[in-house]
């Protein structure tokens, strides 16, 4: 029925509006539980625009609307009312066990406590350099823009980079209208347009894209891109066809004249101005196609340097954080990869923002018995299943002990309990034993590598040593094949 369908959708956006009313009426002091939040609530806005949607079509439709009313008024309301519900009853006699749809506990805000666990979203949407959308992560951004042409000659830091990865001067002209170059900044703006929506969910970004390309036909119709004018290039020199520097054959500029002249007679140009020519490319075709990738090219840049000026604030966080952890030791790196920048965000505001645990004497809730961190309180859930903590793997040797996780279990080879009831076996060479954990396993493993040591030693000594007349000395079987050839 459309009336029913109408009465449906109204009654879910009510809902929606309500369960989005219900979260902004907190305002959680964690990073973590705010971008859980404000990403609910954009998955809530957008389902209100598609129920808005369906809703508008249906009243746009009012034969339907009005031919089931007509039926209500006109005729029997009891025989109509009778005709739906059959039509229910053997609906439901078809699909007995379909399951109904409780809106109300669909939307609803689950606390901790409630019978079910609480996922947050965010926990696998960022990476652990990223510490829940304060920081980038541009490292493999930064080994993409070390291999690009033309760049390799110049090595930059990690930190340099964070400073001038929206600076495209270093990269000349040329060089930016191959795949290389456009591949990366493809990498680089769908990287920050990605992190932008996970940081910002509630921003509509579509708004903000469209003002970002106005800005740019307006700048590129007044020849004001950086770097993309027209009188200089990217690297200050001038790359203009009109100049005789660019080749629209091979697609390829020249700052100096004489090495354009020299390449107009090359193999290379003459063989490609044949293919273009056997292609039955028009004149001028070239020079457009060029002038295009020169736009788009363009374009990438001038939205990644808007971009990074609306994130600036992640971005000096950023360089701060990777300062903060090059003057670290060793110890305290992995300190920071275990607690830190596991997810932990109220550990994280405590060591950074000096923040204040008002509830250090509450008693800790931990229903999973989850591992506790070095500040005294659980470690969170994705990170007890990204290290694998739940496996166990015993270990015989060191008196059926248990260790959880692969890196616990990896470790424990090195430390002095597990070598000394390798040497409580009568073991000698521990390094050949790393995955073994069972006695038997280990014993018979060192009663081979004795049988075998054995073997060798008898296997030398039963060599007979032969002198000739010179005095060297040498293996029978050498001697007998030189005394055979006649070169003793």
């Amino acid at each position: 029925m459309v009336v029913e369908e109408q009465r449906f959708l109204h009654e879910d956006i009510e809902r929606l509006e309500q369960a989005i009313a219900d979260r902004l009426k907190e305002e959680p002091k964690q990073i973590r539980e705010r971008l859980s939040r404000d990403h609910q609530i954009a998955k809530f806005a957008s389902r209100i625009q598609d129920q808005s949607k369906r809703l508008l079509t249906l009243y746009k439709d009012n034969s339907a609307r009005e031919e089931e009313v007509q039926k209500l008024f006109t005729g029997d309301p009891l025989e109509e009312f009778y005709k739906q519900y059959s039509e229910i009853k053997d609906f439901h006699k078809r699909y007995p066990g379909e399951p109904v749809e409780n809106l109300e506990r669909a939307y609803k805000r689950r606390a901790v406590g409630d019978g079910e666990p609480v996922a947050m979203e965010v926990d696998t949407m960022f990476s652990g350099e990223e510490g829940y959308g304060r920081f980038f992560d541009l490292t493999q951004l930064h080994e993409q823009y070390l291999n690009l042409p033309g760049v390799n000659a110049r090595r930059i830091t990690y930190l340099q980079y964070l400073d001038a990865f929206d600076v495209f001067g270093a990269v000349k002209k040329a060089d930016k209208l191959n795949d290389y170059y456009f591949n990366y900044l493809h990498s680089l703006l769908t990287y920050l347009e990605d992190y932008l929506g996970k940081i910002r969910p509630l921003e509509d970004r579509d708004k903000l894209f469209a003002a970002f390309d106005a800005d740019f036909e307006d700048a590129w119709a007044k020849d004001e891109v950086p770097g993309w004018g027209k009188d200089k290039g990217a690297n200050g020199a001038a790359a203009s066809e009109e100049s005789g520097t660019f080749c629209s054959a091979c697609e390829k500029s020249f700052q100096n004249p004489n090495v354009y002249e020299h390449h107009l007679s090359s193999k290379k140009h003459i063989r490609a101005a044949e293919v273009k020519k056997s292609n039955g490319a028009p004149k001028g075709s070239s020079s457009s196609i060029s002038k295009f990738k020169q736009k788009v090219t363009a374009s990438r840049e001038f939205r990644i340097r808007k971009l990074v000026a609306t994130m600036s604030n992640e971005r000096s966080d950023t360089r701060v954080n990777v300062e903060r952890k090059q003057g670290m030791t060793e110890r305290e790196r992995a300190q920071e990869l275990e607690s830190l920048l596991a997810g932990d965000q109220e550990a994280l505001g405590a060591a950074q923002e000096n923040e204040s645990d008002s509830d250090s004497g509450e008693k800790i809730y931990n229903p999973l018995r989850l591992p506790i961190a070095w500040d005294g309180k659980p470690i969170p859930f994705w990170l007890y299943k990204l290290h694998g903590l739940g496996v166990e793997f015993p270990c015989e040797i060191c008196g059926n002990h248990v260790y959880f996780g692969r890196r616990a279990f990896d470790k424990h080879f090195n430390e002095p309990k597990h070598l000394h009831g390798l040497r409580a076996l009568g073991i000698s060479n521990t390094t050949l034993f790393r995955e073994v954990t069972s006695i038997e396993d280990a014993q018979k493993l060192w009663k081979k590598i004795q049988a075998d040591e054995r073997k060798l030693k008898q296997k030398s000594s039963a060599i007979v040593e032969m002198e000739d007349e010179s005095g060297n000395v040498m293996p029978e079987k050498v001697y007998n094949d030189l005394r055979k050839q006649g070169l003793l």
